[in-house]
């Protein structure tokens, strides 16, 4: 099992402590110790398939470095492919593929006995196979010069405040940080840090947390639960998703910070989007420009021609749903998503502001169009079944007829506002730590409610983080 809050609060600061203290002039090392206990506390057998890819691409990076042959240097990429995406197959596609087969065939009237193993799914393999494959593509692209430290490069696949939930960082921007010495942090990343980590947890435990039961209530009964029950429940479900996955991402910066490297932002204000495309530049950044720079441009981008442009945006987005879950509904989902992205290159010359331009009142319609269609392919997203995401459908389109529990209605405002407050404050005053910059008192109240709120909130049952799954 992983750490909890509790213990994670306890492992930090004893990392800190040695890092900046007695192992000052072996960080690296420590850094490396404690990703592995981290990893370990989950299940330590699975140490090994992080390990193998660590090694994998270390060893192929140099041997890219050193040759100039076409020829060997496809061989070696080849095999970097072959290691982590079999790696990655395995664990994670073999039952689905499987039973997908077995399925197939039964339309034909065949029944073909398939295997089917009980294989679990280490955690963060998605993250760190895509995070050190990207690294042995931009040395084979020579876009990144080839890491000769092997430890240097360990700590850049299994740098634990990031491992198991990204962001998935490129090498460029990771390595030269680990590579450098670091003596001593400023009063600001101390102070920032600190306040990233309370954020997440606010962002985890009071918005993510008290949102899961009523999704767990309205997809558990999508067959029987009103029209209402299940709008409450899927918008419930978009601020859980994201409160869960920019709580994580929030935790993650702050711990590094504190251990004076940075990581990327992750999100900015999604649910602002004024359309699809700001949507998907602001959720989960380092997933969607690791899909665009290895495998949309790849694919031809938008250079040959709108048909293949299109073809290119959903095999892109299609293989990006697939990404997050061996299932077939994370593959619709990804589908809606390339749909709605093909439908706004018809008019996306309307919209000409940034993603991240200071959000205005005329920005709410467009906002709330956009977040209308981000929740209709959340249920896909969060139905364990076709049944059980038609079933949702269903009730919603028809406006099954049902009571709602006011007191969900309560909670899932109360959240909204303080979710919309946070997001709103960081867009307009551009600053993930905006509410750093508030007065003296102001600021001490804040933080003050937002501690308080944490404590509050922990003493029900631990709601594990959801990108912990994929």
């Amino acid at each position: 099992m992983f750490f909890n809050s509790f213990e994670y609060a306890v492992f930090l600061p004893v990392v800190l402590f040695l890092y900046w203290t007695v192992l000052r002039r072996r960080q690296n090392a420590l850094l490396l110790v404690a990703s592995y206990v981290f990893y370990a506390a989950w299940d330590w057998r699975f140490l090994g398939l992080l390990a193998l890819s660590t090694i994998t691409d270390f060893y192929v990076g140099n041997k890219l470095g050193a040759t100039g042959e076409a020829s060997v240097r496809r061989r070696l990429v080849g095999l970097s492919l072959l290691v982590n995406l079999g790696i990655l197959g395995f664990f994670k596609y073999f039952n689905f593929f499987a039973d997908s087969f077995a399925d197939l065939m039964g339309n034909f009237g065949l029944a073909p006995s398939t295997p089917t193993l009980q294989i679990i799914l280490p955690v963060g393999i998605s993250f760190y196979t895509f995070q050190t494959l990207a690294y042995t593509i931009d040395v084979y692209r020579r876009k990144k010069e080839p890491e000769h430290n092997l430890l240097d490069f360990a700590v850049y696949v299994a740098f634990f405040p990031q491992l198991v939930a990204g962001p998935i960082e490129r090498a460029q921007r990771l390595l030269p940080q680990i590579k450098a010495p670091r003596t001593s942090l400023s009063y600001e990343q101390i102070r920032s840090g600190l306040y990233l980590i309370l954020l997440g947890l606010v962002r985890k435990v009071v918005i993510a947390d008290s949102m899961a039961p009523i999704v767990n209530e309205a997809f558990a009964n999508a067959d029987l639960a009103g029209a209402g029950t299940l709008l409450i429940g899927v918008i419930a479900f978009s601020l859980q998703i994201y409160g869960d996955f920019a709580g994580y991402s929030d935790i993650a910066r702050g711990s590094s910070r504190l251990l004076g490297i940075e990581l990327m932002e992750n999100f900015n204000q999604p649910y602002l989007s004024r359309n699809i495309t700001h949507f998907w530049r602001t959720w989960h950044i380092s997933l969607s420009t690791w899909l665009r720079d290895y495998l949309y441009i790849p694919l031809g981008g938008n250079r040959k021609g709108t048909s293949k442009t299109y073809r290119n945006l959903m095999l892109t987005m299609l293989l990006g749903g697939l990404w997050h879950g061996a299932a077939w509904t994370f593959v619709v989902w990804g589908g809606l998503h390339g749909l709605y992205l093909i439908a706004h290159r018809q008019v996306r010359d309307i919209t000409r502001k940034s993603p991240t331009d200071p959000f205005e009142w005329s920005d709410l319609l467009p906002a709330l169009a956009t977040f209308s269609l981000v929740n209709l392919t959340w249920i896909f997203f969060r139905a364990e079944t076709f049944t059980q995401a038609f079933n949702y459908l269903q009730g919603l389109l028809t406006l099954r007829p049902g009571g709602v529990i006011l007191r969900d209605v309560a909670l899932l405002l109360v959240v909204a506002a303080v979710s919309f407050a946070l997001d709103l404050t960081q867009r307009n005053m551009h600053s993930h730590t905006a509410l750093q910059q508030l007065p003296a008192v102001v600021r001490g109240l804040t933080y003050g409610s937002m501690a308080l709120a944490v404590i509050l909130w922990s003493g029900g049952t631990p709601v594990p983080f959801i990108y912990f799954q994929f």
